[in-house]
């Protein structure tokens, strides 16, 4: 296969294939977002376009299947796009632009540049955000969190077990406490992106098997001894590296400790909200990119003589998908607006009344938007035919990308759980 192309046959025109581009894909998503957008938040996501324009033109990204999306994680940090959670004062970054609303504009760009690398950087996130809101100002742990901030490592998290999916607080690995206060962790475990290409990981094990009670927070360097692990092949994400992890007897110093044993559940679910808004977001922009690419074909596609958006099965097809797409990406955007208020009233700790009704709201959302995002993606490819699913596009990244934004964070089934136990609460207070 040529390196300059992203596919092994040309079926879709030339004249169509520019009009694909990039940027006109980020200018349909502008033109649509500008009016609900703040101007911090609608200038923030046009330059974060402007980077990813002039990096694939520069770089001749062509996110074909023989590109490493790892290669672009420096260049990437340098910009600070791998996270704008927090301002990262801690680190002396003190980033301007913010908050989960100033994320979504992050992900939004960076989904619509490359769905699979867009997911990397959120794996990477999900190990960052412990490690911030643990660090104690000790020097090591600062220092994996500049690195994976700054892009200079990437970073994974380690919950999921082979026989623990769901089960996240009844975990088999387990860590035993020595004398000097360093822990030895023996486990396995199982679906964690970016593992193979980490140096970072943070990692939950339990002083008791299945005792979700004792369990504990850990920061590894995975270059320790006692770390082995292997590549879960993912079909529908080819480009991302899925790790089964194997920790055997592997030391864990007292200064990469991040919650002793007893905090472990706590940390666990401190970070549920961000997460799960940050997968909504994920899904949203997976929306916008499928969208772009379906209205675009379908207003120069030409069958029967005319432009095949003209066709009611295609054209009010694509009107509803669109109007569900814009409602959804108004009600993540202004919860994760509430989010950033909250947060900043409180300065990061969110009182647990509130907080509590918040991981419900981020249950609702990450389960609606998961469910349409598989719903939009498949749809547009459907309604472009075999354009829609050969790989000419970025579509059949959205189409796999969908398939697994149900899964991760949490099943349906377990965000079903999550919202049914709220209602019961909501019950209880009456």
């Amino acid at each position: 296969m040529n390196e300059n192309k992203r596919f092994e046959t040309q079926v879709i025109n030339d004249e169509i294939l520019e009009k694909l581009s990039l940027e006109n894909r980020y200018n349909f998503v502008k033109d649509n977002l500008r009016v609900i957008l703040s101007d911090q938040q609608f200038n923030f996501l046009e330059k974060a376009q402007t980077f990813c324009l002039n990096y694939e033109s520069k770089n001749k990204i062509t996110h074909g299947p023989d590109e490493d999306i790892y290669d672009w994680v420096p260049d990437f940090g340098k910009e600070g796009y791998i996270t704008r959670q927090t301002p990262y004062e801690c680190i002396d970054l003190n980033y301007e632009d913010y908050g989960i609303a100033i994320e979504f504009m992050r992900i939004l760009a960076l989904d619509n540049f490359d769905p699979q690398f867009a997911m990397s950087t959120g794996a990477t996130v999900i190990c960052i955000n412990p490690i911030y809101a643990h660090h104690e100002n000790v020097p090591v742990r600062l220092e994996a969190l500049k690195e994976l901030v700054t892009g200079q490592e990437v970073g994974c998290l380690l919950i999921t077990e082979p026989e623990r999916g769901s089960d996240a607080v009844h975990q088999q690995t387990t860590c035993e406490e020595q004398e000097d206060g360093s822990f030895l962790l023996n486990g396995t475990k199982i679906f964690n992106t970016n593992a193979p290409k980490s140096k970072w990981a943070v990692s939950y094990a339990t002083a008791e098997e299945s005792n979700g009670n004792v369990m504990a927070q850990f920061l590894i360097n995975t270059s320790w001894p006692g770390w082995t692990i292997e590549r879960v092949n993912i079909p529908w994400t080819p480009k991302l590296f899925i790790g089964k992890e194997y920790l055997e007897n592997l030391r864990v110093p007292k200064e990469y400790v991040l919650g002793g044993v007893g905090k472990g559940r706590e940390h666990l679910f401190e970070g549920l909200i961000p997460e799960r808004i940050a997968i909504a977001v994920r899904c949203i922009s997976a929306c916008w990119g499928a969208l772009a690419h379906a209205v675009i074909y379908a207003n120069m596609r030409r069958q029967f003589e005319k432009e095949i958006l003209l066709f009611q099965g295609v054209g009010f097809s694509l009107a509803d998908l669109w109007a569900k797409t814009t409602g959804m990406t108004h009600g993540v955007l202004k919860f994760a607006e509430i989010y950033d208020e909250k947060n900043e009233k409180y300065k990061g700790q969110i009182p647990d009344h509130i907080s509590q009704s918040m991981v419900s709201s981020a249950s609702q959302y990450k389960y609606n938007c998961a469910s349409l995002a598989k719903e939009v993606c498949f749809e547009t490819a459907n309604l472009m035919g075999g354009a829609g699913v050969c790989d000419n596009t970025l579509m059949y990244d959205y189409i796999g990308v969908s398939r697994i934004l149900e899964v991760v964070g949490g099943t349906k089934q377990v965000q079903q759980l999550i919202m049914s136990r709220s209602l019961r609460k909501m019950f209880r207070a009456l």
